[in-house]
């Protein structure tokens, strides 16, 4: 199941569990985690993007090591809320993660990395730092939004 629909996710996931957010960017997958309950995204590593079969196996070993039961996937989604390029690559993705046999959640990440630069600088992060972590940072920001509207039930 893919959806942007936090409801829908939410059902297929009744019990909650692990969930893996991503960042997709064009070279790089910023990788985050949450708890099964819900309660906090941590931020995980990022991978060098490569051949989808390469970055699939990646990601189900991550899956398989960390017990996921679904996945956030960021949306890109233009400022005026229209889908571009950088979008459809994100829907693609998850289509193609569907062989993973785990519901997917694509979630709208405008500001995700804007937000997570913008936390690593008031935690003094050097740029070097900065530029080698903050994709996944911005993957535990969408984590975060999506967790917080799944456990707080706003929908």
């Amino acid at each position: 199941m893919i959806t942007e629909v936090a409801e829908e996710f939410r059902d297929a996931l009744p019990d909650g569990g692990v969930l893996l957010g991503l960042d997709l960017g064009t070279k790089t997958i910023g990788i985050a985690f949450c708890d099964a309950g819900w309660s906090f995204a941590t931020a995980g590593k990022t991978l060098a993007k490569g051949k989808f079969g390469k970055d699939k196996a990646a990601l189900e070993a991550l899956i398989a090591e960390r017990g996921v039961k679904g996945l956030v996937i960021g949306l890109p989604l233009n400022m005026d809320g229209t889908a571009g390029p950088r979008a459809q690559a994100s829907r693609a993705f998850g289509r193609n993660l569907a062989v993973l046999n785990l519901p997917v959640l694509l979630w709208d990440e405008r500001w995700s990395t804007t937000s997570a630069e913008r936390a690593m600088i008031a935690q003094d992060f050097s740029r070097a730092k900065r530029a080698e972590k903050i994709d996944s940072h911005a993957a535990a920001i969408i984590l975060q939004g999506a967790i917080d509207r799944l456990a707080g039930g706003i929908l």
